[in-house]
């Protein structure tokens, strides 16, 4: 008879190890996906070598600068150390719910002193006296219910999902900050080659202006001729006064991106010296494995489904086994004694009859939200590919404006060679050079724009593939279930 509870006990854990857990299993939805980019542009191709550095996909531009700036952020900026403490929130919450599997024990001694009336009830010689006795307790209980039908396991599954889910959260978040970083500082080094544009036009310009009073002083030239220069020349020096407005800003942005208080940040200036690097693309569907945000879709639908077997298993019973025991004893030197010991132990059957709808309402919720993570997911993967298009078409189009802007700036600088010397020689009047003058500044502002947009663009090609990510950072994100866990408090 002693061996019936150990039988039991023994089959009831292989009962639950081996019942199927309910509800559905997991299968990632398909996604709508195309077999091949639109935009074809030559720059797209790349020699074998040619790949987006893992995590450290902003090396690619080859800027120093840039990459003590990237380090300073990701060692510094608060949204990632945010994200950083949530990742570890869920990781612990993967340990709880691990720890349902293991059985869960307490204990609770007791000291009391206690003084019992003369006159209680049920003495068989009433008035007797009052008794005053001392009460030693160490009472332990231990609880544990099988899985039999895979409600713990669910939620396990559910919560390493989540935590998954949030390891992906963190590498998206990091591919942000730090893409947001690389096009602050692009924007940034436009506005230098743009304000170095400017200030070597105000020195070409004031040159220009001391030609024209000299050949006024001369009688050659007239009053006009010098206020349109100078006209042209206060006008260049407010243009460039207004970008330095324009950089400070993505100054400031800078410095809190890095986790610095803007007033004491100061990015040196130095105009466009980068190229824009070849970024291998693969195919559209490569995007699935190489978009944090679309693993941590996919991840999201795999906590719902799991959790829709969660609320499943409410429709079953439930089976605590309980054990309780302890020492009790009027004595400090007799509870260690056989005679001191309690102890008493069970299971139970726990089944909700009525519940006045609440477990299929449950069920209902939950299978809602999985189709709610559907959708997410779907949008996600097709906002992706928007994102990688519009970068390609952006590229292939600022690519091709490059060359034909640097044929316009070559021309508009013979053309104001030849308005020049025409003047110089008495043949076109000052507005000829004037208006040379102001094609050529024209054109070689919009070539350093063209510049710095195009590695700008190149940035976000880089985020909308992922930045060298892939989802294998995440396979490893995984509380295992380990036998010490059973032992921890």
């Amino acid at each position: 008879m002693q061996r019936t509870p150990i039988i039991f006990a023994i089959a009831t854990i292989c009962l639950a190890a081996s019942c199927r857990p309910v509800g559905p299993n997991y299968h990632r939805p398909d996604a709508p996906t195309a077999t091949a980019w639109k935009t074809e542009a030559p720059w797209r191709e790349a020699a074998p070598g040619d790949q987006v550095s893992k995590g450290e996909w902003w090396t690619a531009f080859g800027d120093s600068q840039l990459d003590a700036l990237e380090k300073q952020a990701l060692d510094a900026n608060q949204t990632l150390k945010g994200a950083m403490a949530r990742l570890e929130q869920a990781r612990a919450q993967a340990r709880i719910s691990i720890s349902a599997l293991f059985p869960q024990a307490s204990v609770g001694p007791s000291i009391q002193r206690q003084r019992e009336p003369g006159n209680r009830p049920f003495l068989t010689t009433p008035g007797a006296g009052s008794i005053t006795s001392n009460i030693f307790t160490i009472p332990f209980s231990v609880t544990w219910e099988p899985d039999f039908f895979g409600r713990i396991r669910r939620n396990i599954e559910s919560s390493q999902a989540s935590y998954q889910a949030a390891g992906a959260d963190l590498a998206n978040l990091r591919l942000s900050v730090t893409a947001e970083l690389a096009g602050d500082y692009f924007n940034a080094r436009q506005l230098d080659t743009q304000i170095g544009v400017l200030n070597r036009t105000v020195e070409s310009f004031e040159k220009g202006l001391q030609l024209v009073q000299s050949r006024e002083r001369g009688g050659v030239a007239s009053g006009l001729d010098v206020a349109q220069e100078q006209a042209l020349l206060d006008t260049t020096r407010t243009q460039a006064i207004l970008l330095k407005q324009q950089r400070a800003q993505f100054e400031d942005a800078i410095a809190t991106l890095t986790g610095q208080p803007a007033p004491n940040f100061k990015l040196a200036v130095e105009e466009i010296a980068t190229k824009a690097p070849a970024v291998p693309l693969g195919v559209p569907s490569d995007l699935l494995e190489r978009r944090p945000d679309i693993a941590e879709a996919e991840r999201q639908m795999a906590s719902a489904n799991a959790q829709i077997g969660v609320a499943q298993a409410a429709y079953y019973p439930s089976f605590p086994l309980t054990l309780s025991g302890g020492l009790e004893s009027v004595s400090v030197s007799t509870l260690a004694s056989s005679s001191s010991t309690f102890w008493a132990a069970g299971v139970s059957a726990i089944e909700d009859i009525f519940t006045g709808g609440a477990r299929r309402a449950q069920v209902q919720f939950n299978e809602a939200g999985y189709q709610n993570t559907v959708a997410n997911y779907r949008q996600t993967v097709l906002t992706a590919m928007q994102e990688v298009e519009d970068a390609l078409a952006g590229l292939a189009v600022i690519d091709e404006a490059v060359k034909t802007q640097a044929a316009a700036v070559t021309d508009s600088r013979k053309a104001l060679d030849i308005a020049t010397n025409r003047y110089t020689g008495g043949l076109v009047s000052y507005l000829d050079v004037v208006s040379a003058q102001q094609t050529l500044l024209s054109n070689e502002d919009l070539a350093a724009q063209l510049d710095g947009q195009r590695l700008v663009t190149s940035v976000l090609l880089i985020k909308a593939l992922g930045g060298g990510w892939d989802a294998q950072s995440i396979a490893a994100l995984k509380v295992k279930v380990s036998n010490k866990q059973a032992l921890s408090p």
